[in-house]
């Protein structure tokens, strides 16, 4: 092989092993007939709301569900996320007792029933706060996907990075996509009826 040649063929041989890596991921993928499975977002688990009660995913079955995981020390993400999912909830009207709400806490150490049940005071009363101890939490962020990490400060004191999407369940507890929230309150509510 001359000098001219072997750059055509290393690039010939690239060319060639991109071609078969692409479409054996495209057959893993269910790209060949197959139907590609959407990932799996939810499952079992058990935690208690703000008032003392047990909530499980057998909760969520009969009617649609919107779900945000934050923190109560959260200094500006999951208060305007709450804010807008209460908006919507009141866009509703009586139907938003036909909805589950739920704001998941990515921090156990800090979020007690009594810590969320003083936070949710502002937001509106169709707002569940869920938690548990860690194992419970560590447990349906896994099962939601959810990136959660402790981050230390410099005080002493620590705040936590999380996967900040609303989670839109339909009426069987499965995972539909995420719950756009940049709209119009009264566009997401008629968006949300539609599970109903």
């Amino acid at each position: 092989m001359n000098r001219t040649t072997r750059p055509l063929a290393v690039i010939a041989a690239f060319g060639a092993s991109l071609v078969v890596g692409l479409l054996v991921t495209f057959w893993l993928v269910g790209g060949f007939g197959g139907v590609a499975k959407p990932a799996a977002i939810g499952g079992p688990f058990q935690l208690t709301d703000q008032s003392g009660q047990i909530v499980t995913e057998k909760n969520l079955l009969g009617r649609p569900t919107i779900i945000f995981f934050g923190f109560t020390h959260c200094p500006d993400i999951c208060p305007t996320s709450l804010f807008e999912m209460s908006e919507v909830l009141r866009a509703m009207g009586p139907d938003a007792g036909k909805v589950n709400a739920y704001f998941i806490s990515v921090d156990p150490e800090r979020d007690t029933t009594a810590a969320m049940k003083d936070y949710l005071s502002s937001f509106d009363p169709n707002l569940k706060g869920l938690t548990g101890t860690p194992d419970e939490i560590t447990k349906v962020t896994l099962a939601y996907r959810v990136y959660v990490k402790k981050v230390p400060l410099k005080d002493g004191d620590y705040t936590m990075d999380h996967t900040a999407l609303i989670y839109l369940m339909d009426r069987n507890g499965k995972f539909v996509r995420p719950f756009d929230l940049n709209r119009k309150p009264n566009e997401a509510a008629e968006e949300l009826k539609r599970y109903l």
